[in-house]
């Protein structure tokens, strides 16, 4: 059985990464890690869903025991991502996918380093800014924080293996299906079949 392939989603906040990976599920076999974080649940989210909602004492916890395979801390909040249920859909065959910070990205590359990176962006920051403003949850001293950390991981989109526009919706899934069937595919992946097909020509080639 081939192992799982993990594809991990980054992006700033405004982005839509959530709403593309969303929409995704909905068709693609492929398996949401709910990452975990000290924030507090903002309006519409779902335990469990959005995220697991944990205290920072309890956060603290399962850093100490290992048991986080990735963790930062981004505007005074930990974000990180449990251990046990990524390793397990991997090794069954199955695919993740990982909705996280840039920091934890390049923390699963080190680990991880046959997994996909997708960076996602708005078309420009005056469409992020202008998405950020309508959703109505933050003040605009956050959204400035924001928008100024968006400028910082602007700056290590090129650690990515693929970058996806978000402008239309539907256009925004389309390409990262294109992206998840394009690595299935992808010659690194399927070794063991070529080198098999290269034996049965030798045999082939010795008659």
């Amino acid at each position: 059985m081939k192992r799982g392939i993990l594809f991990v989603m980054s992006g700033p906040s405004g982005t839509g990464k959530g709403t593309v990976c969303a929409e995704l599920l909905k068709t693609e076999p492929i398996f949401l890690s709910v990452s975990a974080t000290t924030r507090e649940k903002r309006k519409g989210e779902t335990e469990g869903v959005t995220y697991n909602y944990l205290s920072e004492e309890e956060f603290k916890a399962l850093i100490e025991t290992d048991e986080m395979l990735e963790y930062a801390q981004y505007s005074g909040n930990y974000y990180g991502t449990p251990k046990a249920y990524v390793e397990e859909q991997l090794s069954k065959g199955r695919d993740v996918i990982l909705e996280i910070e840039i920091q934890g990205a390049r923390k699963i590359k080190k680990k991880f380093p046959e997994a996909v990176l997708v960076f996602v962006t708005a078309p420009s920051m005056e469409v992020l800014r202008e998405r950020l403003v309508g959703r109505g949850t933050e003040t605009a001293e956050v959204i400035h924080q924001r928008l100024a950390r968006a400028a910082q991981e602007a700056e290590g989109v090129d650690e990515y293996d693929y970058v996806l526009v978000n402008d239309q919706l539907d256009e925004a899934v389309d390409r990262l299906h294109g992206i998840i069937q394009s690595e299935h595919f992808s010659m690194k992946r399927n070794l063991d079949f070529i080198h098999e097909i290269q034996a049965q020509a030798a045999k082939f080639t010795e008659n």
